[in-house]
């Protein structure tokens, strides 16, 4: 498991969605910028290594789409 989800846990049983929502909102907005990338960063690699998956490629495919990257350079006035 990851280091920043070793931390104590707490169980809250929240009936209401909108009340839901705002427990989620503040559990993410305590966490350190840091751990939050992070989490972002697992979630994506564990989104594309199933979707990797359930097309049966390999989940570090080197022929996969990169992104690309473009410049645009204003003109000096």
């Amino acid at each position: 498991m990851e280091e920043y989800m070793q931390s104590a846990r707490t169980i809250q049983r929240v009936l209401d969605p909108s009340r839901q929502e705002l427990e989620t909102y503040r559990y993410w907005q305590s966490l350190p910028v840091g751990d939050r990338l992070t989490a972002v960063w697992d979630v994506s690699e564990a989104a594309y290594a199933f979707a990797a998956a359930f097309k049966g490629a390999a989940g570090h495919d080197a022929s996969r789409p990169q992104r690309t990257l473009t410049r645009i350079q204003r003109a000096k006035s």
